[in-house]
């Protein structure tokens, strides 16, 4: 009969968890492999077998983070509304944040360089951003604009908002589920091309 296997995916996910937590929370300095074995109740050497040291950890922890966060927006089905499926693709967001914070705050550290390929991959996960935005300018709903200038500003009020939110700077009371749709809604409402049409149309005011 063969041995079972120690060192298998459930405890590579449970050491990515550790690591997240501790990178969110503490910082980078905090990330040892003999601190995140201890906490998960093994040893450096399963670390060592699964990852092969720090560095391929932590990009491990940095593909962890995007596939998670990816996941969560291509899940969003493409309708015939371009601009519904871009609020729905910016509420996944804030899901995907809220589901896992820990590597939510890995999406925007610096403690790996990225390879190019990295990037790419990384690059990936935004796609469905663009092409909702690509889809609005192409059926005249949104103005004819770049389209990684819409998708940026969207992903500025989306993460600001989440930052905020999940740091817990929020004012006391605020809804910050509804909050952030309202802002995401305004933010779309801001590139229709019917309402950059009626503004362009409107006689400049007079003193």
């Amino acid at each position: 009969m063969p041995r079972p296997k120690t060192h298998d995916d459930a405890l590579r996910r449970r050491l990515l968890e550790r690591a997240g937590e501790l990178l969110s929370t503490e910082g980078p300095a905090a990330v040892s492999l003999r601190k995140i074995a201890t906490d998960v109740n093994t040893s450096t050497t399963a670390v060592y077998s699964l990852f092969g040291g720090k560095p391929a950890l932590l990009e491990a922890l940095y593909d962890e983070a995007f596939n998670r966060f990816g996941a969560h927006l291509t899940a969003v089905p493409v309708t015939d509304d371009p601009a519904e499926d871009l609020v729905q693709i910016g509420l996944a967001y804030r899901r995907s944040a809220l589901a896992d914070p820990q590597f939510y705050s890995v999406l925007y550290s610096k403690v790996v360089e990225p390879t190019k390929a990295m990037s790419r991959a990384a690059g990936r996960t935004f796609a469905p951003v663009i092409d909702a935005v690509r889809r609005a300018i192409e059926q005249r709903v949104f103005l004819d604009s770049d389209p990684e200038q819409i998708a940026m500003s969207m992903w500025g009020i989306a993460h600001g908002l989440v930052s905020l939110e999940l740091n817990g700077n929020l004012p006391p009371g605020v809804d910050a589920a509804a909050t952030y749709e309202v802002a995401l809604r305004a933010h779309g409402r801001g590139w229709l091309a019917e309402s950059g049409e009626a503004a362009a149309a409107k006689p400049p005011r007079t003193r």
